[in-house]
C-alpha cells in the first residue's frame, strides 16, 4: 500500500495550484492533508486519483503510474470527492449496483460485495431511498460506500465529514478509524480535532507545496494539540482551519 508522488505540478492559467510537490505514504493508516482553502489539497487529491492530469510530474499507486497506467492505478483506489452529487434519481441500492458493475463485479460477486458494504456502513434503512432525497449525512455515507466498494487498498477522501452534524461526524470518523487499520487513507480536512483523532501522519500544504510532513507526534504541542504548529506553518493564508469538531 504505497503512494509515491514526484514533482507534481498543476496550474490553471496563470495560477499555480500545485508546485513541484512530492509526497510518500507507505503503510496502513490515515495521512491527514491539512491547509487553508486554496492551498491545493483538492487539486492534489484529484491528480493522485487520476481525475485530473498534472502538467508535469507523476504519482505511483502501489507501483502503477497514475499518468501512464491510469486504469491499473485507479483499480487500487477508492475516492470520495469533496462535493458528493450526481445520480440523484438512483435509489441507493441501484447506485451501489451501478458502481459494483463499473468496478467489474457482476451477479453473485456483485451481490456479495454490495451486501458486505451495506453491513460495513449500515445502509439498510436507506437502500430504497433516492440519493437526491437523502440527508447530507446519509448521502455522504452512500458515497463513502461507493469509494470502499471492492475493498481497494488505498482511499482518497476529500473533506469526508464537511457539513455533517456532530452525530454524523462521529459515525463517519468511527468507520474511518476502523478502515485505517488495514488501508492507506489520504484524507483532507480543515478540522484539527478530526486530524488529532484519526491521523497517524500529516502533510501540511501551503501555496501548493508541502510545508512540512511526518508523524503526527511531530506537530503536537505540549498539551497534545495541533493548532499552534499547523497555524504557524500555514502562515499568511486567511485560514479556515477550524478547531470545531
Amino acid at each position: 500500500m504505497t503512494i509515491k508522488a514526484r514533482l507534481l505540478n498543476k496550474s490553471y492559467g496563470s495560477t499555480n495550484a500545485v508546485v513541484d510537490l512530492s509526497l510518500t505514504a507507505s503503510h496502513a493508516g490515515v495521512l491527514g492533508l491539512l491547509g487553508a482553502n486554496g492551498a491545493g489539497k483538492s487539486t492534489l487529491i484529484k491528480m493522485l486519483t487520476g481525475s485530473l492530469t498534472p502538467n508535469s510530474g507523476d504519482a505511483e499507486i502501489n507501483g502503477f503510474s497514475i499518468v501512464k497506467e491510469r486504469v491499473s492505478a485507479q483499480a487500487q483506489i477508492g475516492y470520495l470527492p469533496e462535493a458528493v452529487n450526481g445520480f440523484e434519481g438512483l435509489y441507493v441500492l441501484e447506485f451501489l449496483r451501478f458502481v459494483a458493475n463499473a468496478k467489474g463485479f457482476f451477479k453473485d460477486a456483485a451481490d456479495f460485495e454490495i451486501n458486505r458494504i451495506i453491513e460495513v456502513l449500515t445502509l439498510e434503512e436507506v437502500l430504497t431511498s433516492q440519493l437526491g432525497r437523502l440527508s447530507k449525512g446519509w448521502r455522504q455515507r452512500a458515497w463513502l460506500a461507493q469509494a470502499v466498494l471492492g475493498d481497494p487498498p488505498v482511499l482518497f477522501l476529500d473533506e469526508p465529514t464537511d457539513g455533517l452534524d456532530p452525530i454524523q461526524k462521529s459515525a463517519i470518523r468511527a468507520i474511518l478509524k476502523r478502515m485505517g487499520r488495514s488501508k492507506t487513507i489520504v484524507m483532507s480536512t480543515h478540522i484539527l480535532e478530526e486530524a488529532e483523532l484519526l491521523c497517524q501522519d500529516l502533510a501540511i500544504m501551503r501555496h501548493g507545496q508541502i510545508a512540512d510532513a511526518g508523524p503526527i507526534k511531530n506537530f503536537l504541542s505540549e498539551n497534545g494539540r495541533l493548532e499552534p504548529k499547523v497555524k504557524m506553518l500555514i502562515g499568511d493564508y486567511k485560514s479556515e482551519i477550524s478547531g470545531d469538531a
